[in-house]
């Protein structure tokens, strides 16, 4: 086994790396060659955790995402009938996206491109940056071989931004936007001669050529952002924030609320799956500012379907009953308030977090992140298998979900007081001291 795939197996976590063998199997059994590719390799080269898990096949990916779905219990989320491609959440929460091998040609700026199917090396040149070009292969043949035709390890290890084409923000205008996002995820420099590609393409007016849909693309993409009030400012400077509405400039950018939602969301402990519907909560700030004329103008521009909307009309109403049942004065036991959060979609939580003014919601839920989160991790699969029930049934999960609320309750032991030092004895008086020495 080559060191990539020790690397990869430390960054991922116990599910990930589970789903990961499972994609596998199904391609071996389809004869389909699998590799791990883009986010998944940027992430695990640069040191950071994996986010979501990208897979490429040279053949059917849409074949081997129903085949995941009838027998792993993937839910397909969204498809790419395009470029053959579809996002799948797996039922531990892992979510990954599958899509096949392929080149894109455009027959003009903005449009969409016409689509071949590919081999792993085209499918890797045609990409928007050299950092997210990387392969690693999960085929019997050739397990843990790195592919690289661009040389974004390179870039990785110097922390830079580089296009892989000279004409890529002309091939496609929103990778402007994507460019941005990834420099304030990663904290990556801009390589010289791309930023000069980036503003020849402004120059050229390129920005006005992106689609409705490609904005709202990468609205969602921003929308799960970790910093949320980073990005939203770094969109604001380099102007591309009013491609969305030109009332997002100024006090209309919201720059306290989204400040407010990056605090909230680093509550969270490290690796932690919330199962956040992100969009909701971020449109929810993004409008706070706006008229009712400019957020429907805003929701035209992203081309935001019906139900994206829904949810986020849905967010306050759904808040409150979270807001209302945190106020009740019964919960005094932490599995209470644990059994009562653990429960709640992660959106309503972040949401309360960022626009609750009660005092005991903001510190239940603070508990709640940075003391009861933390105490359930310390249940592991392995503890309750110890127990002798059968790991992946439903008496398992229930025996575990009462492991953790026995340990929530369990009031650590007080320490036994350290024993007072005696007390020094009094000075002693001339006599008991004997006679001094003689003079």
């Amino acid at each position: 086994m080559s060191d990539y795939m020790f690397m990869l197996e430390s960054h991922l976590s116990a599910d990930q790396f589970r789903i990961v063998g499972e994609i596998q199997a199904l391609a071996a059994a389809g004869g389909a060659s699998l590799f791990l590719t883009g986010g998944a390799l940027r992430d695990m080269l640069g040191g950071f955790p994996v986010r979501d898990l990208d897979f490429t096949v040279e053949g059917a990916g849409l074949k081997l995402a129903r085949a995941a779905e009838q027998k792993y219990g993937a839910e397909v989320v969204s498809t790419d009938e395009l470029r053959k491609s579809a996002e799948l959440r797996f039922p531990s929460g892992v979510t990954a996206e599958l899509g096949t091998a392929h080149s894109e040609r455009f027959s003009k700026s903005g449009a969409k491109p016409q689509v071949a199917p590919a081999t792993i090396h085209e499918d890797l040149r045609a990409r928007d940056f050299t950092i997210n070009a990387i392969a690693l292969s999960l085929n019997k043949a050739s397990l843990g071989l790195l592919i690289d035709p661009t040389n974004g390890a390179g870039d990785i290890e110097r922390k830079e931004l580089r296009a892989i084409h000279n004409y890529s923000f002309y091939d496609d205008p929103a990778r402007m936007l994507r460019m941005i996002r990834f420099k304030v995820r990663l904290g990556y420099a801009i390589d010289e001669r791309t930023g000069l590609q980036s503003e020849n393409a402004r120059e050229a007016d390129m920005l006005g050529r992106i689609t409705s849909e490609a904005l709202g693309a990468e609205l969602r993409h921003i929308a799960r952002e970790p910093n949320p009030a980073d990005l939203v400012r770094a969109l604001e400077e380099h102007r591309l924030l009013s491609l969305y509405s030109p009332a997002l400039s100024g006090p209309g950018a919201n720059a306290a609320g989204f400040g407010k939602l990056q605090k909230a969301r680093q509550m969270a402990p490290f690796g932690w799956d919330l199962r956040v519907n992100s969009l909701p909560l971020f449109l929810s700030v993004l409008f706070e500012k706006l008229s009712p004329k400019e957020r429907q103008e805003l929701i035209h521009s992203a081309a935001l379907t019906k139900e994206e909307v829904g949810a986020w009309q849905k967010m306050e109403a759904a808040a409150k009953k979270l807001d209302r049942e945190l106020k009740n004065p019964k919960l005094q036991k932490p599995s209470q308030l644990y059994k009562v959060i653990v429960k709640t979609p992660g959106e309503q939580i972040l949401y309360l977090a960022v626009y609750s003014t009660q005092r005991i919601v903001q510190d239940r839920i603070r508990n709640y992140f940075q003391k009861y989160l933390p105490a359930a991790a310390e249940i592991t699969d392995e503890m309750v298998a110890a127990t002798g029930v059968a790991p992946g049934t439903p008496k398992f999960q229930k025996a575990k979900e009462e492991m953790i609320l026995k340990r929530l309750d369990a009031r650590p032991k007080k320490p036994e007081p350290v024993p007072e030092p005696p007390p020094p004895p009094p000075p002693m008086s001339s006599f008991a001291r004997g006679p001094g020495p003689p003079r």
